[in-house]
């Protein structure tokens, strides 16, 4: 298959056939100022697609990246002032509600207690108040106890003096008696 596609070609060497004399095209010297001027046409025409048409491209290309990124740094640092400025006056409004809230129930407070008082007053007046009619009645009690005792006294003791003696004794001295020790 290699033959077929070298018969095709022509580019098979006999072997034993002898090389072309010469050296390497880019090394011949005789070739040298043909390939300089060429060097230089090719250079010089590339430069100028270069200089012309690519870089102004691509420094487009990078002016407006560039200057959407400007933007986009510049949108995001407004949004981040816009951002400041709302989570400040959402800290304004959380504490001047915090201030309300605390203002409120003080107001609260103050009032419970000042009705507490008013109740603790009023219990305390008609506490004092049974309190006094409670010692009226236990003193009123009392005194009618030790009239009471006075005269149980002083049958105890005209009973105690009946029986020791076997007589009844005056009312009148034991009455007297009573007294004087009482």
């Amino acid at each position: 298959m290699a033959e077929a596609l070298a018969q095709t070609t022509g580019t098979q060497v006999p072997a034993g056939a002898p090389h072309e004399g010469g050296a390497f095209p880019p090394f011949d010297a005789t070739t040298f100022s043909s390939q300089l001027v060429w060097l230089a046409i090719t250079f010089g025409a590339l430069y100028y697609l270069m200089s012309k048409v690519a870089l102004p491209r691509v420094a487009g290309i990078l002016e407006t990246r560039q200057a959407k990124i400007s933007g986009d740094l510049d949108a995001a640092t407004a949004m981040q002032a816009k951002a400041a400025e709302a989570g400040a006056a959402y800290d304004k409004t959380l504490a001047d509600a915090k201030a309300r809230a605390q203002a409120t129930a003080q107001q609260m407070r103050d009032k419970l207690a000042g009705e507490a008082d008013v109740k603790r007053k009023a219990l305390e007046a008609e506490l004092n108040a049974k309190l006094d009619a409670a010692e009226k009645q236990v003193s009123a009690m009392k005194a009618q106890a030790m009239t009471n005792v006075g005269a149980i006294a002083t049958e105890a003791a005209s009973a105690i003096v009946a029986q020791i003696t076997g007589r009844t004794p005056d009312a009148a001295q034991i009455s007297a008696a009573i007294a004087k020790n009482g």
